[in-house]
């Protein structure tokens, strides 16, 4: 260290006043240093204190780039009209000036006049050269970080020495700052990789390429998912159980803006009504007998991100106007609660009930119908897309070899054999399927014999779209008739049903109410047949 003017302690009158002065801002100062992790904001505060307690209004900290190894002014202390940005783009080399000899030797330099050093550089304009200087550096574990400069408000009085060890003293304090502060962005910056790790692997996992098909009926899937990802619109996912409803809307999120959002999901089938409301939409603490605290609502806890509803056709019509309001005004209250939470929310509904038949019903409120119904998304049926059974089915092999620590293989049989079912389970009833053989096959080869596939359910169960009758069967329509009585059958091919959509259509001049009657549907039922048979309506 540099001093001047050296004196005893008995010979420098006001030492006393100055020490007390001194004690006094190390106390405020470790006071600022622990009540807040925001660094830069912390050091401001402990400058200002330098400067209305300790009669030092000239002080900077700069902190050493661990990537050049240059000094950058991190905080300072003097208010004025200059731009920070500028202020914080000053830099010293190492055995640049003061601070930058610092760098280099990395000991404390103090001068009774700063004008009298050549290589004081004052760069930041700041310091008065008849004044004095000192700048202490600040370590961290016996490695320096930085350095904290100061100058006192007025001229030499005897006492540099006192006042280069309170800078000194109050450099380590912040040293033990700025050990808090590196230990703080290290485990940030580690949090952030793995985030961002996992990020990564739930967007593989839940990418296009992890969802298997190539069927026509599923491209036409990912069209649709692709354009919708890109908005906020809500999304009502239709199709049988088993065809993979959660995974596209796992798929719409992941791909959406909101992915960095949290994804919720809740099926709403398994929950009863009272249950279902608290899980969606939180409550108070004393709401109902064993609510012992406040607890938040998944809307909540999906705020700025999805919220997937499955089943949603199961819900009460109670509780479907509750459902309406979050969805229409996006605000809610918890149960037990009186004040309105608002939430920026987006739903993905899906279910494989015939809504528009509930809707007729009038066990499905037709508002409701309409607020979630903004964009459908049917999902096909296995047995509408066969030609991905052995693309699905190799998949999965993959998938229990994985889960069994083995290799899983099918011969070409078996994968035959898997073709040349209907599948009525869909997905998950294959899925099961191949579990069952690989469990049975002791060398991981999977051949047709080890596919067990229960016969009696080998044709279609009911479609779950809504079914289509004849009420008047029209020349040339070929619709059965049996004196002039509608048919009470169920059309279960896709193929006929489609052909005789069409034929009605055609017959009733394209005009979708006049053909509704015709089949003995209500407009909206054949609305929506139109959309699933993938049919292009003629402008007549």
């Amino acid at each position: 260290m540099s001093t001047m003017n050296p004196t005893s302690d008995s010979a420098r009158p006001g030492l006393s006043s100055l020490r007390r002065v001194e004690l006094e801002t190390l106390y405020g100062v470790g006071e600022i240093l622990s009540r807040s992790l925001d660094f830069r904001h912390t050091l401001r505060e402990v400058l200002r204190a330098l400067d209305e307690q300790a009669g030092m209004s000239r002080s900077v900290v700069t902190l050493l780039d661990p990537e050049s190894g240059d000094l950058v002014v991190n905080a300072v202390s003097v208010e004025d009209d200059s731009d920070p940005s500028e202020r914080e783009s000053v830099r010293y080399h190492s055995g640049e000036g003061i601070l930058g000899l610092i760098v280099e030797e990395k000991r404390t330099i103090a001068l009774a006049r700063t004008g009298d050093d050549p290589r004081f550089l004052n760069r930041l304009g700041l310091y008065d050269r008849r004044l004095p200087f000192i700048a202490a550096p600040i370590n961290v574990g016996g490695k320096l970080q930085g350095v904290l400069a100061v100058q006192p408000n007025t001229p030499d009085d005897g006492l540099l020495d006192e006042r280069t060890r309170f800078v000194e003293m109050v450099a380590n304090l912040i040293g033990q700052s700025v050990r808090l502060s590196l230990d703080i962005e290290k485990e940030k910056k580690t949090l952030v990789e793995e985030r961002d790790n996992l990020r990564r692997t739930v967007r593989h996992q839940y990418g296009f390429d992890n969802i298997v098909g190539r069927s026509a009926p599923m491209r036409r899937v990912f069209d649709q998912v692709r354009m919708v990802s890109k908005w906020n619109t809500t999304v009502l996912l239709r199709g049988e159980t088993g065809t993979g409803k959660e995974l596209i809307a796992s798929a719409i999120h992941y791909h959406s803006p909101r992915a960095r959002g949290t994804y919720v999901r809740l099926n709403c089938a398994s929950l009863p009504e009272n249950l279902l409301e608290s899980e969606l939409f939180g409550h108070e603490k004393g709401a109902f007998t064993g609510a012992i605290s406040s607890r938040q609502g998944r809307f909540e806890v999906a705020d700025g991100g999805t919220l997937f509803l499955d089943e949603i056709g199961e819900i009460s019509p109670a509780f479907q106007a509750k459902l309406l309001r979050v969805l229409q005004e996006g605000e809610l209250e918890r149960v037990g609660g009186t004040k309105t939470l608002k939430v920026d929310v987006r739903v993905i509904a899906a279910t494989h009930r015939d809504l528009e038949a509930a809707v007729d019903e009038g066990s499905f409120r037709e508002d409701l119908y309409y607020r979630l119904n903004v964009m459908p998304i049917v999902l096909p049926a296995l047995r509408e897309r066969l030609e991905d059974v052995p693309d699905l089915a190799l998949f999965m092999a993959t998938r229990l070899g994985e889960m069994q620590g083995r290799q899983i293989t099918l011969t070409d049989a078996a994968i035959r054999r898997l073709t040349q079912y209907t599948w009525p389970g869909n997905v998950r009833e294959l899925e099961n399927c191949l579990e069952r053989a690989s469990v049975m096959s002791e060398s991981g080869n999977i051949d047709a014999e080890l596919i067990r596939i229960d016969r009696h359910r080998e044709s279609p169960t009911a479609h779950y779209s809504p079914p289509i009758y004849a009420t008047a069967a029209a020349p040339g329509m070929g619709l059965s008739q049996s004196n002039g009585t509608p048919p009470a059958a169920q059309f279960t091919s896709e193929r006929d049903e489609r052909s005789r959509v069409i034929a009605a259509l055609e017959q009733a001049g394209w005009v979708q109410a006049r053909a509704a009657r015709i089949l003995g549907m209500t407009p909206r039922q054949i609305a929506y047949r139109i959309l699933t048979l993938n049919i292009e309506v003629k402008k007549l």
